[in-house]
């Protein structure tokens, strides 16, 4: 039989099915790793991870804990794939940002694709009082991975609450930081963690004046995923048994610090006690879980303002037909789980719980107006 008869028989053979993955195979050298073994490994089989944000630094730590196999993720975001999302944003691609998926949908499907043992709840919503026991309490450590102060506070007022670990994570530019949060647990007798600082203790105010962005000073892919690896490991140590040996400081670090040429600048901030008379951890004073002086918030990386009042059901067959007859609303488009317009320099995006990002304004008035008129009040 000649080479192309021979190559002709093979492709008529009936394709096998592919033989599963096994854990041993998969998680062989993790395994090895002293640190973890094989028990560790089983723990972090049976543990539950929520992931407040899906965008770079969530995108990259989820995809971490999937494949180290952590057996359930819950990924929490409110925001859809966009070209500019592909230079860092691991978990995603083209296609998505062609489509304007969800970021939450897209992570789950990504993940699927590399590791289907783990269960993945996608929750496309923005993390609010209303919702955040419902989403983070069935999780044994959350992991903040969002870009403002105000869900991290609201993260931190839960946390400090429930007794339930979490980790800050943060990165701008070149800049990268992220600490350990230990609350009280609300079994003292059982704690098996020192209680540290909170974010309250280290920021008992959120920032002010004319902050950095991703839009005003960009960022790094490098700094994010540094970041994020550093969350993970200090997310696994906890996860096997291990919360002993987390850090205890507000760690960050420079990658780019043209002051410093030859080095790398790294700081870190002591946070392994309370801070006393804490209004969270301290005093146990919940302001922002109660909802107090809750605002809109402004997207990184763009003009834009979020209405998150409306909790509703959106028909969105029924919303696209009446869009269809304005005259100046151009580029109309939708899916199972968004609809999208754009109107003039505004772009409106609807998601299927009546929440919308109103891109090219930070007047909440402007955004507010057009949601009214075509959306509905």
């Amino acid at each position: 039989m000649r080479l192309n008869e021979s190559a002709a028989a093979l492709d008529l053979a009936p394709a096998a099915e592919p033989a599963p993955i096994s854990d041993a195979d998969r998680y062989s050298r993790q395994i090895l790793f002293a640190g973890i073994g094989a028990v560790g490994q089983q723990r972090l089989a049976d543990a539950h991870v929520a992931i407040v944000g899906c965008g770079a630094m969530g995108a990259a730590s989820a995809s971490l804990l999937a494949r180290a196999g952590v057996g359930t993720l819950t990924l929490i975001d409110r925001d859809f794939v966009e070209p500019s999302n592909l230079q860092r944003q691991i978990l995603y691609d083209e296609a998505d940002a062609r489509e304007s998926l969800p970021k939450a949908a897209a992570a789950r499907r990504h993940i699927g694709r590399f590791n289907s043992n783990v269960l993945v709840h996608a929750h496309i919503a923005d993390l609010v009082p209303g919702n955040i026991a419902e989403l983070l309490a069935p999780a044994h450590i959350l992991l903040d991975a969002t870009d403002n102060f105000e869900t991290r506070y609201l993260l931190n007022d839960f946390a400090v609450q429930q007794g339930k670990p979490w980790i800050y994570a943060a990165a701008i530019g070149a800049y990268a930081a992220t600490m350990n949060i230990l609350p009280l647990s609300l079994e003292p007798r059982t704690s098996i963690f020192e209680p540290t600082a909170c974010l309250a203790c280290i920021f008992p105010k959120p920032p002010t004046g004319n902050l950095q962005t991703c839009d005003t000073s960009g960022i790094l892919a490098t700094a994010v995923n540094l970041a994020a690896s550093i969350q993970v490991t200090e997310a696994l140590k906890f996860l096997t048994g291990q919360a002993h040996l987390m850090r205890r400081t507000l760690l960050s670090f420079d990658l780019w610090d043209a002051a410093n040429p030859g080095r790398l600048e790294r700081s870190e901030i002591a946070a392994s006690t309370p801070r006393p008379r804490c209004e969270v951890c301290g005093e146990r004073r919940f302001t922002h879980l109660a909802g107090a002086n809750r605002a809109h918030i402004t997207l990184c990386g763009r003009d834009s303002v979020q209405i998150h009042e409306h909790h509703r059901p959106v028909d969105f067959a029924g919303m696209r037909a009446r869009l269809a007859a304005h005259t100046d609303i151009q580029d109309l488009r939708s899916n199972d789980l968004i609809l999208r317009f754009r109107r003039g320099p505004h772009t409106l995006t609807l998601f299927a719980d009546g929440r919308a990002i109103v891109q090219g304004t930070t007047d909440i008035a402007v955004a507010r107006s057009l949601y009214a008129r075509f959306i509905g009040a």
